[in-house]
């Protein structure tokens, strides 16, 4: 379930979201010049994603010289947990197991992804987290 004080993101402003989450604080050039090359959103459209971030309570602004520099309002973890939480109610009626049966059927898992999981699986039946 998302934040009931937070409006969910779109893909895109979820994208930009996550270039000032790496960079940690950042302005409208540093994230258009972060962007994949192949992805085509020119200045004006980055600046609008940044403030629509901005005004649903995900990053921050402060005015430095002529322009803002925006930062993560909400850490990246909580976002991530509250679009897993929602992707989870929405898919799966909330529930874990059929997404990762999902995940392991459909994508290939290496040697070590198994031996990685199986350690993780052995660590919660011992009851750590």
């Amino acid at each position: 379930m998302m934040a009931k004080d937070r409006p969910p993101l779109a893909k895109s402003e979820l994208e930009v979201a996550r270039i000032v989450w790496q960079l940690g604080e950042a302005t409208v050039r540093q994230v258009h010049e972060a962007l994949p090359d192949d992805r085509d959103l020119d200045f004006w459209t980055v600046q609008t994603y940044l403030r629509r971030l901005r005004e649903k309570g995900y990053l921050t602004a402060t005015r430095r010289g002529q322009g803002n520099v925006y930062a993560p309002a909400v850490k990246p973890g909580k976002v991530i947990g509250e679009l897993t939480d929602d992707f989870l109610d929405r898919l799966f009626d909330g529930e874990a197991l059929p997404l990762v049966q999902h995940l392991i059927d459909a994508h290939r898992l290496s040697a070590d992804d198994i031996e990685l999981l199986q350690r993780r699986l052995e660590e919660l039946k011992g009851g750590e987290k």
